[in-house]
């Protein structure tokens, strides 16, 4: 039995849960990460890990959480969609209350594995995964194991500048993160807007959703299906940059699948077709034969599995 903390800029969440062959969630709770400190999370963490024990044996605690970190010295070193987690050596802080061994991974790395293990990536020995959520980062599996680089900052696709002018993501304008996530369409709607309230140019779009405090991914992905031509537009945008940034990813690392979850499960459609043609016009033609890119198969539980795997302490 273990327990799983998933740490997002969006929410966070909390479960119990089994690890055989499959996967068994047996209990969760999940709270916004907006508006609370390092310590209101921690102790809500607390709260939970307290009330399972009062009936499970606790075999470990596993902590997936945005780069960039420090692995093996369980410390979370500031990620761009958490400022406020500075230098938190959380391994200590739970290993300290609980008595009970715990492990931190950088979200994508315990992603990658969690889908290679239980989900996609099945049976692969070279595989990706792209988170697309709040962030954009990758996690690999290279010849059958996890690799995270020489201090956890392998991967960090989402810090790659596409261009010199863009979306901030990542702390960076026009990078990956900034074109390929959940907030960077948002940011990239928002500048798009921009450029047409400079011409005189009010979207439809924008009227309907009630203004620019209700420009999503989502909202932006809805007028998208509904054959609204600025949001889709959006979407072809990101879905080219994607298709670059995937294009460095194949011919760098030859992978067997592209996992990607996040915005990509929900709308990959509006994506895909996009970023394919880039692919089949920048990527070596080996590679590209080789190589399918497809949504995360563990869906919305991703975050969850992937907390239970780092519990475990074998990545």
């Amino acid at each position: 039995m273990y327990v799983g903390l998933d740490i997002g800029g969006t929410k966070c969440a909390a479960v119990l849960g089994n690890l055989t062959e499959e996967v068994e969630i047996l209990d969760k709770t999940v709270f916004p990460t907006a508006g609370k400190t390092p310590d209101e999370i921690l102790g809500l963490f607390s709260d939970f890990i307290s009330e399972k024990q009062k009936n499970h044996k606790i075999n470990g605690i596993g902590i997936a959480c945005g780069g960039p970190l420090d692995s093996k010295r369980g410390i979370i070193k500031k990620p761009p969609s958490l400022p406020l987690w500075d230098g938190i050596e959380i391994v200590k802080y739970f290993e300290d209350k609980f008595n009970i061994p715990t492990h931190l991974k950088n979200d994508a790395d315990a992603c990658a594995v969690a889908e290679w293990k239980y989900g996609a990536g099945k049976g692969t020995e070279n595989m990706i995964f792209i988170t697309f959520g709040t962030g954009f980062g990758s996690g690999l599996i290279l010849n059958g194991r996890l690799y995270s680089g020489t201090n956890d900052n392998a991967g960090e696709i989402g810090h790659v500048r596409l261009r010199k002018k863009g979306p901030v993501g990542y702390n960076k304008a026009g990078s990956c993160e900034g074109f390929c996530s959940g907030s960077g369409i948002r940011r990239l709607a928002l500048l798009e807007l921009e450029k047409l309230k400079k011409k005189g140019i009010l979207p439809v779009f924008l009227q309907k959703v009630g203004g620019e405090d209700n420009v999503t991914a989502k909202t932006v992905a809805e007028y998208a299906r509904l054959g609204d031509g600025f949001c889709k537009r959006v979407y072809k945008i990101s879905g080219k940059m994607l298709g670059e940034a995937l294009s460095i990813l194949i011919d760098l690392f030859n992978p067997e699948k592209i996992v990607i979850g996040g915005v990509f499960m929900r709308s990959g459609d509006l994506l895909y077709p996009h970023a394919e043609k880039v692919i089949k016009r920048e990527c070596l033609i080996y590679s590209q034969q080789v190589v399918e890119v497809v949504p995360a198969k563990l869906s919305e539980n991703i975050g969850d599995v992937s907390a239970l795997v780092v519990a475990q302490g074998d990545l």
